[in-house]
């Protein structure tokens, strides 16, 4: 018989491992995600580094999808930094006005395509240190950045990367920067540069916040999750 919401309170299913996952069990982990979804990729839309900037500034505290639909006519009028200078601020709000703090974000796009073109020939750079003087980027961005457009094995930790480190107990800690560190020494180097990719989507598919997806997870018997059974039983 299902188990009834009510029987599994809020703050239970958001609850974490009290032990880290075996290394044995980190590599089983990792290759059944890999064998699922040999290449993934970000689900934003871009066709340039600068647009994947863009786009990922654009997505803090927003959803893919929302990001896309805004993006898919703003980079038809300015996919360059060029173009998003001349656009201006006010210009760039009526194209992203559907995305949380989109003045803010807009404020910080211009100024970085800005600094692109007086700093950087127009071009993104491909270090951390650079791209963190950009309005707007901060460590995760630039972990993303550098892993999507330049295929460096950085671990850009959101909200589902780490939930799901903590929960399964792949990298248990209590901040953003503990769980980053923590993943880069635990995983092994073959599924480093695709390591956040399959984090990000098992935390937004499978092992989401509030119903995990228990009964159907691929990795169910080498997560150190305690609740996981109750889950696994709707």
């Amino acid at each position: 018989m299902p188990v009834k919401d009510a029987s599994a309170p809020k703050a239970l299913e958001l609850t974490f491992a009290t032990q880290p996952m075996p290394p044995d069990h980190i590599y089983l982990f990792f290759e059944r995600l890999r064998a699922l979804n040999p290449t993934p990729r970000t689900e934003l839309t871009y066709n340039s580094t600068f647009q994947l900037l863009v786009a990922v500034i654009l997505s803090a505290q927003a959803t893919d999808i929302s990001v896309n639909k805004a993006t898919t006519e703003l980079f038809k009028i300015a996919p360059t930094p060029a173009d998003i200078v001349a656009l201006g601020e006010e210009g760039l709000t009526r194209y992203i006005r559907s995305i949380g703090l989109y003045r803010a974000k807009a404020a910080n796009i211009v100024k970085t395509a800005q600094r692109l073109i007086e700093h950087f020939n127009g071009e993104v750079p491909d270090t951390r240190e650079a791209l963190e003087t950009l309005a707007g980027v901060g460590r995760k961005t630039a972990n993303v950045v550098l892993n999507n457009a330049f295929g460096q094995a950085t671990m850009a930790v959101d909200t589902h990367v780490f939930r799901v480190s903590n929960r399964t107990g792949l990298a248990i800690a209590h901040d953003v920067l503990g769980v980053e560190l923590k993943l880069l020494e635990v995983i092994p180097s073959e599924f480093l540069t695709d390591g956040h990719h399959w984090l990000i989507f098992h935390g937004r598919y499978t092992c989401k916040a509030r119903k995990p997806l228990c009964a159907s997870c691929p990795v169910f018997d080498v997560c150190e999750w305690p609740h996981k059974a109750l889950f696994a039983q709707r």
